[in-house]
């Protein structure tokens, strides 16, 4: 049979090798349960392994005093090829207690363990064979397929998370030896670790149960707080919505008397825009008539134009300040529309999300409350509108009179015009110019009508916006009574939840019923070990404290019976095996029960 090539079994070892290392490795992590030391052997055992793979096939660079065969140079290249490794190189070369090329690479290897990125770096060196060319043979590990199965090996120890202290190691002179120990295992190491095993699996799982216990208890009573809490929040929202109803109710009762009032004052301003205009087309008639007349007539109708205007110049201003308060009432609508739709918004929010229950009903009953206080503003305002066209009446009453009072002048000046027309025959020539005067004042009187006739059309306009309001109004009653609908729809969704509820309390006592059934079995599981080894167990809840160290138990400090005493240990001080008369093989012993046995021991022999 043909001899095989001694490279290609080196090359095997070392894989079989990395492949121990590197599985007892993770194996050992997981098991150990946090973060590993630069003293966990193990972890030393594969930075070995490690080593020997990168140092196989490495050629020899002759230098003026010696032979350099090191693995810093191929690790150089990886900060060329992957840009991310440029930070542990620069990291290794400022560490200063480094001296030779070997220690810088051990500090390499620690630094990218920890950085979990070992398998991406080395196979970016495995890749550019070109490169490893000029560092090692043609036969070498990392040049053939067993280098990339390494580095395909490597991605499993992104789990281990380690914590390495690179400064106070002496990385230049450690002495790099496989230990073959760790990786042989007897028949009765195994037997041992097997019942160890299973023993751990019994106490995880009767803490596991004790456990699940304790967060079943926990949950049923937040249970019963959450529908306590239910509860009340149902009532007080049963309270809103009657009170809420009631609002709407009487929303719905103003808006009518606002109608009607309305109605009533576009009747009212009609009639006297009627009046006005009977009133206008007179007066014009009566100046046309009353161009002949003397300047006394003039001056009055000066007066009274002046009277008029003033009146006008006061009425134009109580409209600008009907149009502000009109402004103020659309601002107070728009404000009940912004308070409507968060109402829908937090209704949505109910359906969706029913522990955030009280925070909504909260907020609701403090818009219930601005609206309240957004009804009682408009009320406010309503009452001072109907002030002003209280105002407004009596100052159009007065002007009727006045009108009156200014039609009987003009029925005197009739009869005196009556009789001082032969006199004005005789005047005629001198008062021509005189009439060319006043015919310039008879124009700007007509203008004066004019801008009148334009001010009647703002006020038709006013009304008009007027109109558009009370639509408005309509369309927000319309909606509050969509959202007594979805009030009701709230309701329903609420005694199916309490229904579904209920169905849950009934599953959790049904399980905690199941739970305690599964203590008891638990229990005289126990009793029954109590009773086949004749010893007195200590309980779990029972010990808080080792009995020889005195030192608290943790997550990391586990618990561990003696069993020869039955007590309670830390595993610093119960980590001793002895062979007992109960058990043959060697079984764990506390440190004070060890040194009794080993003196009758010692004594019963000669």
């Amino acid at each position: 049979s043909a001899t095989k090539d001694p490279t290609a079994v080196e090359r095997a070892n070392l894989l079989n090798m990395a492949k121990l290392s590197i599985k007892g490795l993770i194996e050992s992590a997981l098991s150990f349960g946090r973060t590993l030391d630069s003293d966990y052997p193990p972890l030393q055992q594969f930075f070995v392994v490690m080593e020997h793979c990168l140092k196989h096939g490495l050629k020899v660079r002759k230098s003026f005093l010696s032979y350099n065969k090191t693995i810093w140079g191929p690790l150089e290249l990886v900060e060329k090829l992957y840009p991310e490794a440029e930070e542990i190189g620069a990291s290794v070369r400022d560490l200063p207690g480094l001296k030779t090329p070997l220690g810088r690479a051990r500090a390499w290897l620690r630094l990218a363990l920890m950085q979990k990125k070992m398998a991406d770096y080395l196979r970016c060196l495995i890749i550019q064979r070109d490169l490893l060319s000029e560092f090692y043979e043609y036969h070498a590990l990392m040049m053939e397929e067993e280098g990339a199965v390494i580095v395909g090996l490597l991605v499993g120890l992104n789990v281990i998370d380690a914590n390495l202290c690179v400064k106070g190691e002496d990385l230049d002179s450690q002495v790099g030896v496989i230990d073959f120990s760790m990786y042989l295992k007897n028949e009765e190491d195994i037997g041992n670790k097997e019942r160890n095993v299973q023993i751990a699996a019994i106490l995880d799982q009767k803490n596991y149960v004790e456990e699940l216990n304790r967060q079943l208890n926990n949950t049923v009573s937040s249970l019963h707080s959450r529908v306590d809490s239910l509860e009340k929040s149902n009532t007080k929202l049963i309270e809103e919505l009657a009170i809420a109803k009631n609002n709407i109710i009487k929303l719905q009762e103003e808006n009518h008397q606002l109608r009607s009032e309305n109605k009533l004052i576009l009747m009212k301003t009609q009639q006297h825009l009627e009046v006005t205009k009977v009133d206008v087309e007179t007066e014009l008639q009566t100046y046309k008539h009353s161009r002949q007349g003397l300047d006394e007539m003039y001056t009055e109708a000066r007066r009274q134009l002046r009277d008029e205007s003033q009146l006008r110049q006061d009425v134009e201003n109580e409209l600008t300040v009907q149009v502000s308060m009109k402004k103020e009432i659309e601002l107070a609508m728009k404000l009940l529309e912004k308070d409507i739709h968060e109402k829908q918004d937090t209704l949505i929010g109910l359906r969706q999300q029913l522990e955030e229950v009280k925070a909504i009903n909260i907020e609701m009953y403090q818009k219930l409350q601005g609206s309240e206080d957004g009804l009682k503003e408009k009320n406010e305002i309503i009452a001072r509108l109907e002030e002003k066209t209280s105002n407004i009446t009596a100052a159009m009453r007065q002007l009727e009179q006045r009108l009156q009072q200014a039609e009987k002048a003009q029925m005197e000046a009739e009869d005196e015009d009556e009789k001082y027309l032969q006199e004005c025959l005789s005047k005629s020539d001198s008062l021509q110019k005189q009439i060319s005067q006043k015919e310039k004042q008879l124009v700007q009187l007509e203008t004066d009508v004019k801008i009148e006739k334009e001010w009647r059309q703002t006020l038709q306009e006013d009304l008009q916006k007027e109109k558009d309001a009370l639509c408005h109004l309509r369309n927000e009653t319309q909606q509050i009574i969509i959202l007594k609908k979805k009030s009701l729809n709230l309701q329903d969704e609420n005694q199916q939840l309490k229904k579904v509820c209920h169905d849950q309390e009934q599953a959790l006592q049904e399980l905690g019923n199941k739970l305690s059934e599964s203590k008891l079995k638990i229990e005289d599981i126990k009793e029954a070990n109590k009773a086949l080894q004749g010893l007195v167990w200590l309980k779990d809840k029972e010990a808080t404290h080792c009995k020889l160290c005195e030192k608290e138990f943790s997550l990391s400090k586990r618990k561990h019976h003696c069993r020869n005493c039955g007590e309670i240990f830390c595993n610093a001080c119960s980590d001793n095996e002895l062979p007992l008369p109960s058990s043959p093989k060697p079984v764990r012993v506390c440190d004070s029960c060890h040194a009794l046995l080993i003196q009758r021991c010692s004594s019963n022999l000669p």
